[in-house]
């Protein structure tokens, strides 16, 4: 199989139908593969019903294919058990589900641990926790580069920290978490751990055994499937200490006029009719990213993201967010005084440089850097060299319009 930008970028139809099109901004949606829609109009046109307890064939198929998703997913992120695997609309629901239902068994004065890093899908919801049940909620710093300063994390967590909730890797500065140290002193501690894996999923499969936490969660508009749905993992026991976090149908063992009891998870944490489809879409795409080479994707990856960064050096007053050197994702945001990131955006869009700007849902993390916004341009399997010449063109030229 060809993993070269040019095959794979064949793959992606709107890509392909717009060979002229740099897109940049796969951090915030990555492009939908073609097996995706095939798998969802297969779906639709031949399995589309309801799952859970239909007796007639329709919804027999509707149910093996949802749960034949749910595997696939375990497959991707090494669950130990598709059991582990619970659907939702997307990261954002995957993680204000685990801050609601395990902040549900935290008691008033019990430490919750975030960085400043955090989208702020991993920081709301924990404010939110505070201020309804009295946690105390402690920040993780970061560094002059962007990454988590772990140097002080023992006296962060203190004697009370129940639960750290950090992100994989950083949407704005593409900066990695060391992982392994914050699941060694949560260990250390008898802390849950939180991995908000949404920037790390799009350049590869995952091993949440390996990574060693207790929940990881994820979208699939992230990871080349469709919008409006996401994975959690947690571990079984940490999923079976947990009440619902939404009530109604499905989520159930018994309903009697005085009480509920909830069926085992993951069934217990979605409530409703599931996102069926896209679940199946979202299977199609982690099967296809399972049959590719990572090793020469991330390299290619790693080559435009140093070429990138090299040529930002290059131009006067720029300021580049996050590490310029070291291991990072394909993640490069950066802030041109003067110039509002909105503004090179739309210059940028009439070159057919499709980028972001703005503050990214990272409010607390700009803040740290010392500014209100940045643009962003985030890499992929499908880009190349030429992609990322296209951007530094664009940029000098967007310097001259906008000066």
């Amino acid at each position: 199989m060809s993993h070269t930008a040019a095959s794979l970028r064949a793959q992606f139809p709107l890509l392909a139908a717009t060979p002229e099109l740099h897109y940049l901004d796969s951090a915030a949606t990555a492009q939908i593969h073609r097996t995706v829609l095939d798998a969802v109009l297969h779906h639709e046109t031949t399995s589309r019903a309801n799952v859970l307890r239909g007796t007639y064939r329709l919804a027999e198929a509707a149910d093996l294919a949802y749960e034949q998703a749910r595997q696939t997913a375990a497959r991707f992120l090494n669950a130990g058990s598709a059991d582990e695997i619970v659907f939702t609309s997307g990261a954002t629901a995957a993680l204000n589900l685990v801050s609601h239902a395990f902040g549900a068994t935290l008691q008033p004065g019990d430490r919750v641990l975030i960085s400043v890093a955090e989208h702020h899908s991993n920081f709301v919801p924990w404010q939110m926790l505070r201020d309804r049940c009295g946690i105390e909620l402690t920040l993780i710093p970061v560094s002059a580069d962007g990454r988590l300063d772990l140097e002080r994390l023992a006296d962060l967590m203190g004697s009370r920290c129940r639960f750290i909730a950090v992100t994989q890797c950083s949407n704005v500065t593409g900066a990695w978490t060391d992982v392994a140290a914050i699941v060694a002193a949560a260990r250390e501690a008898g802390a849950r751990v939180l991995l908000d894996g949404a920037q790390a999923v799009q350049h590869g499969p995952q091993d949440v055994q390996a990574l060693g936490g207790d929940f990881y969660a994820f979208s699939g508009h992230k990871c080349f499937g469709p919008g409006g749905v996401g994975v959690l993992w947690g571990r079984a026991e940490a999923l079976t200490q947990m009440p619902p976090f939404l009530g109604g149908g499905g989520m159930i063992a018994e309903v009697t006029p005085e009480a509920s009891t909830w069926a085992a998870p993951p069934q217990r944490f979605e409530a409703g009719t599931p996102p069926i489809a896209q679940a199946v879409g979202l299977a199609a795409a982690l099967e296809w990213m399972m049959t590719l080479d990572w090793t020469v994707i991330r390299a290619r990856e790693d080559a435009l993201c140093k070429r990138l960064i090299e040529g930002l050096a290059r131009i006067p007053s720029l300021h580049l967010l996050g590490p310029q050197n070291g291991e990072r994702a394909p993640i490069v945001s950066f802030d041109i005084p003067g110039l509002h990131p909105h503004d090179i955006c739309q210059v940028l869009d009439a070159q057919s440089l499709a980028l972001r700007g703005g503050h990214h849902c990272a409010q607390p993390l700009l803040a740290a850097f010392g500014v209100e916004a940045c643009t962003r341009a985030s890499i992929a399997l499908y880009n190349d060299e030429a992609d990322i010449e296209a951007l530094l063109g664009g940029l000098d030229c967007a310097r001259r319009e906008l000066s």
